[in-house]
């Protein structure tokens, strides 16, 4: 039987986290401050939402907004940080260090996630500003991360399908690629059927500015993915 398809959504709030978990996500991303592209969440806040919520958790690992290279100073809080998500029992954790000219950081990025086992680790959407993304698919390979969110190198991920299906090709059993960024229901199925991903990312800023509050709206749409993924894997 083929495994079923997973559906990631990232949050900032505990009452969007149950609201996912209720719709049928299968993880969560946990961020603080989405519209600055998440930063790290609050121990606090990591605290709360694993007590409250079942599916697994993954805090986004970034000290900072702007760019994707880092200080000594950030490294290691960015460490410290991986050392609070195991801690409380965290699923796993998604960050990505690039290079001042836009290469992966293979080096520290390996020594990451490293130090974050036995947590699975998701390279975020620093990939997609990463000088070239074939060579950074390689990259991330041999870092051990067990996955790449990324939009295929746009803005959202509906504008570089092809580039995401040849991602998704060129990976193969190596690595999950996971298109993220722009993905609701009015797609999903869409990016499903041209990429054939097994994992898909959404934060619904496409339909609901983040923070709105309007639990109904996020909880059903998320629950009409869940839906479209389910029938197609089904066929």
């Amino acid at each position: 039987m083929a495994p079923q398809p997973i559906l990631e959504i990232t949050v900032e709030s505990l009452d969007n986290a149950l609201a996912a978990e209720r719709a049928g996500a299968d993880r969560i991303e946990l961020c603080a401050e989405l519209l600055h592209g998440g930063i790290t969440p609050s121990l606090d806040a990591m605290r709360a939402i694993h007590d409250e919520v079942e599916i697994p958790i993954f805090p986004i690992v970034r000290p900072r907004k702007g760019d994707f290279s880092y200080s000594e100073k950030e490294f290691a809080a960015m460490k410290h940080t991986i050392d609070n998500a195991r801690d409380l029992g965290m699923d796993g954790v998604v960050f990505g260090i690039l290079l001042p000219d836009g290469r992966v950081d293979v080096e520290r990025t390996t020594e990451l996630v490293e130090w974050a086992k036995p947590l699975e680790v998701t390279f975020h959407r620093a990939f997609d500003q990463s000088a070239d993304l074939f060579q950074s698919l390689s990259d991330v390979i041999a870092t051990g991360a067990s996955r790449i969110l990324t939009s295929g190198g746009a803005a959202i991920a509906p504008k570089a399908v092809q580039t995401l299906q040849k991602l998704v090709s060129e990976a193969g059993d190596r690595i999950v690629v996971m298109p993220g960024s722009g993905l609701d229901a009015s797609n999903i199925a869409e990016i499903a059927a041209k990429t054939r991903a097994k994992e898909f990312h959404s934060g619904l800023s496409t339909v609901l500015p983040y923070g709105s509050g309007n639990l109904p709206r996020f909880e059903a749409e998320i629950h009409e993915m869940k839906r479209q993924l389910l029938a197609m894997a089904s066929r």
